[in-house]
């Protein structure tokens, strides 16, 4: 089904792609510390779906139909980057969905449709991620092997790894926000969650 000789390289390979701080990392974090870890996996969760997604596409070579057209990418990168800034803006003025309130509770909770799209967007337009995928993945799939039950290993493991750092990335977020806590300074946490969040998405337009 799979050569299990990759895995052996697969598995350290994607991990260390996956704890790299990066665009969804740090969204986990940031979110991790505003909303907390369980409602953050409404967000891990269209994430996960998005780099799947990325996955396959790279492996069965629709990402030369993105570097053919390469303004359609860019559009979609820069209006999602677009849309995380104005969030991340809200934020560092203790404002909208994803502030914290005085008793360090949110004013409003987000919908787990806009965590979703927040995750999935993320993944999708990180070109990083593509480059990643498109770089690294192809090498572990061996021609010799039927392709179907070596995706789906792969891209179980992957998910699986990146699940994982994500939990780890969105738990430091939680414990800086007991950090902040302690001293009473809700805006201070606002500005922090804020400022990475306006940082995704910075990066995300112009990476």
């Amino acid at each position: 089904m799979i050569d299990l000789s990759l895995l052996v390289i697969f598995i350290p390979t994607f991990f260390f792609v996956s704890i790299t701080p990066g665009m969804c990392m740090t969204l986990a974090m940031t979110m991790g510390m505003t909303i907390g870890v369980k409602r953050a996996l409404w967000m891990m969760l269209g994430e996960l779906v998005g780099v799947g997604l990325v996955a396959i596409l790279a492996v069965i070579g629709v990402a030369a139909v993105i570097v053919t057209y390469p303004q359609v990418f860019t559009t979609f990168k820069f209006i999602g980057g677009a849309y995380l800034f104005y969030i991340g803006v809200q934020m560092w003025l203790s404002r909208g969905k994803m502030a914290i309130g005085e008793n360090f509770e949110s004013q409003q909770a987000s919908s787990r449709t806009e965590l979703i799209i927040q995750g999935f967007t993320t993944a999708i337009a990180n070109p990083k991620g593509w480059a990643f995928f498109i770089s690294l993945l192809p090498p572990f799939v061996n021609t010799n092997l039927p392709l179907t039950p070596q995706l789906v290993v792969l891209i179980s493991l992957i998910l699986t790894l990146e699940f994982s750092c994500l939990l780890i990335y969105a738990t430091g977020g939680r414990t800086l926000r007991r950090f902040l806590e302690k001293s009473g300074n809700v805006r201070i946490l606002n500005r922090v969650a804020g400022t990475l969040m306006m940082g995704v998405g910075v990066w995300l337009a112009v990476g």
